[in-house]
């Protein structure tokens, strides 16, 4: 049985001792494909050596994460622009997040925009970060809703009526990590509302890692953690939820190889 974290920081200083003993558990463990978002123009270049070093197994996304957006970031967004598309499968890691702090708020909803137009250009996918932007991710998203052609709405940690608004987006789907299996999530209620082809599974490592080995640095292969809690919250087989999500994998990105 394998499966696909669709969002793990593989490139990150936190596996620099260990990166490729952190590759052969995800293997073991039946991961079979791996996207690594950049989050700004510097983590480019890392990402692609990341994917570089494991070939077939993990794939860059490029994109201005919302967190990294300061007053250049036109700057920063044309030289990006200029990378794609490239070897890249995605625009991502991009967005909205408005939870720590409003400061550059109308600078996050231009660079959004900005980029959610490269995807139609290019014909690249999505990987959306939001944080507390719900409202105004949604109507931006609404303007381009005929002419994208698909993402994932990362981490998604909301409500039924949450969901069911995203999922008119219906070339997206949700993304399901760690926070599936916490205590106090409302998650598993929520779930079953969802479709299980509407789905995709991921990490965020290193960050958000599901129990049983929450406090600990995430990995791709604790993916099979939150596969294990979804099949439970659906009533179906780890199988058939892996093949089902592994098809909207493909169905959004194309084949991996």
């Amino acid at each position: 049985m394998n499966y696909i974290d669709t969002h793990a920081h593989l490139d990150g200083p936190e596996f620099d001792a260990d990166r490729d003993e952190v590759v052969a558990r995800a293997k073991a463990a039946g991961v079979s494909h791996v996207l690594v978002p950049a989050i700004d123009l510097p983590s480019v270049a890392g990402v692609l050596a990341t994917c570089d070093r494991y070939p077939g197994f993990a794939h860059p996304m490029a994109g201005l994460h919302p967190e990294e957006v300061r007053a250049d970031f036109r700057d920063v967004l044309a030289q990006m622009r200029r990378l794609l598309p490239g070897r890249f499968i995605a625009i991502g890691e991009v967005g909205l997040d408005y939870y720590w702090s409003r400061e550059y708020e109308r600078e996050q909803l231009e660079a959004f925009e900005e980029q959610v137009r490269w995807s139609v250009e290019t014909r690249l996918p999505l990987m959306i970060h939001c944080r507390k932007a719900q409202n105004e991710m949604v109507a931006l998203l609404r303007r381009y809703e005929t002419d994208l052609p698909g993402g994932v709405f990362h981490c998604f940690t909301g409500n039924v009526r949450e969901a069911d608004e995203l999922l008119r987006f219906d070339r997206f789907a949700l993304g399901i990590g760690g926070v599936l299996t916490f205590k106090k999530s409302h998650l598993p209620e929520v779930l079953p509302h969802i479709p299980m082809e509407r789905i995709v599974l991921e990490t965020d490592a290193p960050y958000m890692a599901p129990v049983p080995m929450r406090g600990k640095r995430n990995e791709s292969a604790f993916v099979s953690h939150v596969l294990a809690r979804a099949a439970e919250c659906y009533g179906v087989e780890q199988g058939v939820l892996a093949e089902a999500t592994n098809a909207t994998v493909r169905r959004i990105f194309g084949p991996l190889g």
